[in-house]
Parts: structure tokens; sequence; C-alpha cells
């Protein structure tokens, strides 16, 4: 198909009790993992610690973007694009700023965060899809 979702590889963040993981899709589906939360998007911006290889270094694709990721202590980091970036440079971000191995991007111009103490930022659009990060109590 066309658009981002399938250029391949896409993947998977998922979340099984305290531990999260970012997997290509056919990885994750072979792991026959029982997330209790996951949700597929794509395409994966940072694989085994190298850039998503269609990915130019700084493309002429601008756009708002989101993405999460996952260091290798098992710390999710999401992130969202202030400015219209490449997927190169987000790509990177996450590599080399956030120290993911894997990120997976989850969407662009339509992306809205919310973090206390920031506000609100980004969002054209009624927000979709929702992903809250709340501490137990």
């Amino acid at each position: 198909g066309r658009g981002n979702f399938h250029m391949l590889p896409n993947g998977v963040f998922h979340v099984r009790g305290p531990h999260a993981g970012v997997q290509e899709t056919r990885a994750f589906i072979a792991a026959n993992t029982t997330p209790d939360f996951a949700t597929q998007s794509g395409p994966m911006l940072v694989i085994g610690g190298a850039v998503h290889p269609r990915f130019q270094t700084d493309g002429e694709s601008l756009k708002i973007r989101n993405g999460v990721g996952v260091t290798r202590s098992g710390a999710v980091m999401f992130a969202l694009s202030r400015k219209p970036v490449s997927f190169g440079a987000f790509a990177r971000l996450f590599r080399e700023s956030l120290h993911c191995p894997d990120a997976l991007y989850l969407d662009g111009t339509i992306s809205v965060l919310y973090a206390k103490g920031l506000g609100v930022f980004g969002g054209l659009f009624p927000v979709g899809p929702l992903i809250v990060v709340k501490r137990k109590p």
C-alpha cells in the first residue's frame, strides 16, 4: 500500500506489566507475545541501532512527527517534534539523543502532546487514538 505505515518494516510498541518494547511487526508476531497494551504503526524509525534504510539523512518530506522508543534499560521515550522534521532527523533523535536501539513512528500532523508543566502543543485536528501515561498509586 501507500503511505508511511506501508514503508516496511513497520512495527509494534507493546507493554506487558512493567516491561515495554518496540519490535518489527514480523518479529513481534513470531515472538508470540501477549501484551497488556500494543499498537502497530510505521515505519520503524530505528531498527537494532540503525536508522531505517529508506530514510535519507535529511529528506524533503518535513512534517510534525511523533514516535516512541525504548532504551536498553527499559525506559519508554515518547517524542513529538515542535517543528516539521524529516524522518532521518527524527530517527537520529531516538538513536543518538534518546539512546533507543529501536523506535517506531506513531503519527504526524495530527499529533498532540499534553504534559503536566508543559501544557498542550501540536494538533491541527481532533484527536483519535490516545496513549496515556500515568503513575500508579
